[in-house]
C-alpha cells in the first residue's frame, strides 16, 4: 500500500501527500501505463485506437502524439509523457510512439532496480551516461544520405507512412514520391547546409475520392472562390498581384456627419466613391496583373471594374496563404496600391477555379520554381482524410530530418539492438551499481524489436534471442521484417529511418525518466486525488489535478 498522508502542518485541508519510494512507484506506474496504452500501435502491423471525446467526436488513429493528446490525461506524470510525444512531434514529426514506448520501458526497468535497493540518483546517473553513449554509437552506425538520393528518401517516407492504415499497399509508393518531391522543392541551401521550412508545404484536405487521388500542386491551393461571376475562371501565364490592403473606400474612424441636401449632391458623392474605386482598379491593371489576391475586402463596385478589365480576383485570403503565394510565384506582397509595379508581380503557369467536393477553390499551379507547394489529400471519409494528413505530416518530418542531418539508420529494431549491444559492452567497463542502470537502459531499448515481433505474430523471446546472437556476430542491420514475419537483414529491404528520429526519442525518453525519478514527494493540494497503487503493472490513470 502507498504511504499516503492526509494534510498536516502548513498544507491546506484535504491535501494529500505521498512520500519517498511510494511517490516514485506511483509516478512510474502512471508513466508505464501511458506507454502501455499506445505500445500496440508501433510499426506497420500496429493496431489503431478509437478515441471518443465528451462531444461524441471520434478519432481513429495509430499516431502516438494524437492518441496522447486526445486521451486527456490528468496525472502530472502522465502529462510529462504526453510532453515527450509533443516534443518528438514538433522537433522531428515522426517517432512519437517509439519515444513514449522507450520511456515506459525505462520506467519499468527503474522500478525493478528500486525494488533491488538501488538508489534513484544512481539510476539517474546511469541513464544519463547510457543516453549519452547511445547517441555517440548512433552516430557511428548511421549512413549518409543527400538531397539527391531520392530512392533512399522515398524509402524513408514509405517507412514513416507505412504504419498508417491509409497508406498501406499500392498507394504507399506514389504517396512517398509526393512527399519527397514536396520537401525537395521547399528545401533551401545556405553555406552548404540544408534547411526545410515545413510550413511552406500546405496540406489541404477534401473528403471524396480515394487516397490514391491525392496530388501535389506545384503552387498554392487557395480555399477561396472567384469574387465576381463575370471574371475569367481560368488564366494561363498569369501575372499575380498580392495586395495587403482593401479595395474599398475607407470609412473614417472618427464620428463624422455628411450633409446631403439635394439629389445632385448625392449623385456627386456616389460618383466620387466610384471614381476612387475605379482609380484603385486602374492601378492594379496598370501593373499588368491578370490575377489579384487580396488579403482584405474588395468592394462590389471594385469587383465590377476588375471583371471589366478581365482580372481574376479572390478576397480575404489568409495571411499564411499570402506568404505561400509569395514564395510559390516569386511575387511580393504590397501594402499600398501606389507601390504596385510590374516587378512586384508573381508568375504562375495556370490559375483556375475548380469545384472540389462541392466547394469552389482556386488553384495556382505550374509555378516555375515554387518554394511553397500544396498537397491535396483525398479520401472516402473524414476519418480517412484526417489519418492520411497525419501520415503526410509524419513523412514530411522524417524526410526533412534526413535531408537536414544527412544521416539515416536501419529500422525494424536493428538500430535499437545495436545500441543495446554496445551499451551492455560499455556497462562491463563501469564499476559499481551504475553498471546495473546502464544494463537496464540497454535492455529497455530491446522493447522496440520485441513489440514489432509481437505485432506481427512472432514469439518475442525467440526473436530477441535470435537478434542478440546475430548482432553479436556483426549483423548490424538485422531486424524484424514484419511483412515476412521473420528476422531479416534490413539493408537489402531498405527499411531505413532518419537518425534524428532515434536521437530525439532517446534524449526525450531519458530526460523525462531522469526528471520523474528525482521526485520523492507528491503534494496534491486540491481535494483527494485517486492515487494509483502498486508497481508498473498498475494502470494508475486516476485524477490528480
Amino acid at each position: 500500500m502507498a504511504n499516503i498522508q492526509q494534510s498536516q502542518g502548513p498544507l491546506p485541508e484535504g491535501s494529500t501527500r505521498i512520500l519517498g519510494r511510494d511517490a516514485q512507484r506511483t509516478n512510474i506506474a502512471v508513466a508505464y501505463a501511458v506507454a502501455q496504452a499506445i505500445k500496440s500501435t508501433l510499426g506497420p502491423r500496429g493496431m489503431d485506437k478509437m478515441l471518443v471525446d465528451e462531444m461524441g467526436d471520434i478519432v481513429i488513429t495509430n499516431d502516438g502524439a494524437t492518441i496522447l493528446k486526445e486521451m486527456n490525461v490528468e496525472h502530472p506524470a502522465a502529462k510529462m509523457m504526453v510532453e515527450i510525444a509533443k516534443t518528438q512531434d514538433e522537433e522531428v514529426g515522426d517517432g512519437t510512439t517509439t519515444a513514449v514506448v522507450i520511456a515506459g520501458e525505462l520506467f519499468k526497468k527503474a522500478a525493478e532496480l528500486i525494488d533491488q535497493d538501488v538508489h534513484s540518483s544512481i539510476i539517474i546517473r546511469g541513464y544519463k551516461h547510457a543516453a549519452s553513449e547511445a547517441i555517440k554509437v548512433l552516430d557511428t552506425i548511421s549512413e549518409p544520405v543527400t538531397i539527391k538520393d531520392t530512392t533512399k528518401l522515398e524509402e524513408i517516407a514509405q517507412i514513416s507512412m507505412g504504419s498508417k492504415a491509409v497508406s498501406m499497399g499500392d498507394v504507399n509508393k506514389p504517396l512517398a514520391k509526393l512527399v519527397v518531391e514536396a520537401v525537395s522543392k521547399v528545401a533551401d541551401t545556405h553555406n552548404g547546409k540544408i534547411t526545410v521550412d515545413k510550413d511552406f508545404i500546405k496540406i489541404e484536405k477534401k473528403q471524396g475520392g480515394e487516397v490514391s487521388g491525392t496530388s501535389l500542386i506545384n503552387g498554392v491551393l487557395v480555399d477561396k472562390e472567384i469574387v465576381h461571376p463575370g471574371m475569367p475562371k481560368k488564366v494561363e501565364n498569369a501575372k499575380i498581384a498580392l495586395i495587403d490592403t482593401a479595395l474599398e473606400i475607407e470609412k473614417t474612424e472618427t464620428d463624422a456627419r455628411i450633409n446631403i441636401n439635394s439629389p445632385e449632391q448625392m449623385t456627386a458623392f456616389l460618383a466620387q466613391e466610384e471614381k476612387m474605386l475605379r482609380e484603385m482598379v486602374d492601378k492594379v491593371a496598370k501593373s499588368g496583373a491578370s490575377v489579384l489576391f487580396c488579403q482584405k475586402g474588395i468592394d462590389d463596385v471594385a469587383q465590377h471594374f476588375l471583371s471589366k478589365k478581365g482580372i481574376m480576383a479572390c478576397r480575404r485570403v489568409k495571411k499564411s496563404d499570402m506568404e505561400k503565394l509569395s514564395r510559390a510565384t516569386g511575387g511580393r506582397v504590397v501594402t499600398t496600391l501606389d507601390d504596385l509595379s510590374a516587378s512586384d508581380l508573381g508568375k504562375a503557369g495556370n490559375v483556375e477555379e475548380r469545384k472540389i467536393s462541392g466547394e469552389q477553390m482556386t488553384f495556382v499551379e505550374n509555378c516555375k520554381e515554387p518554394k511553397a507547394v500544396t498537397i491535396l489529400i483525398r479520401g472516402g471519409t473524414s476519418h480517412v482524410v484526417d489519418e492520411a494528413e497525419r501520415a503526410f505530416v509524419d513523412a514530411i518530418g522524417a524526410v526533412s530530418a534526413a535531408m537536414i542531418d544527412g544521416k539515416y539508420v536501419y529500422g525494424g529494431g536493428s538500430a535499437e539492438m545495436e545500441l543495446s549491444l554496445a551499451l551492455k559492452k560499455k556497462a562491463m567497463t563501469i564499476g559499481g551499481r551504475e553498471q546495473l542502470a546502464i544494463e537496464a537502459f540497454a535492455e529497455a531499448l530491446e522493447v522496440i524489436p520485441r513489440t514489432l515481433a509481437e505485432s506481427c505474430g512472432l514469439d518475442p523471446i525467440d526473436t530477441i534471442v535470435d537478434l542478440r546472437s546475430k548482432h553479436e556476430k556483426g549483423g548490424k542491420s538485422i531486424g524484424v521484417d514484419v511483412n515476412a514475419t521473420k528476422v531479416a537483414d534490413m539493408k537489402p529491404l531498405l527499411v531505413i529511418e532518419p537518425m534524428r528520429v532515434k536521437r530525439q526519442a532517446l534524449q526525450s525518453a531519458s530526460e523525462v525518466c531522469e526528471m520523474i525519478l528525482r521526485i520523492d514527494d507528491i503534494i496534491a493540494s486540491r481535494g483527494k486525488p485517486q492515487m494509483p497503487q502498486g508497481g508498473p503493472g498498475g494502470m494508475g490513470m486516476g485524477d490528480m489535478d
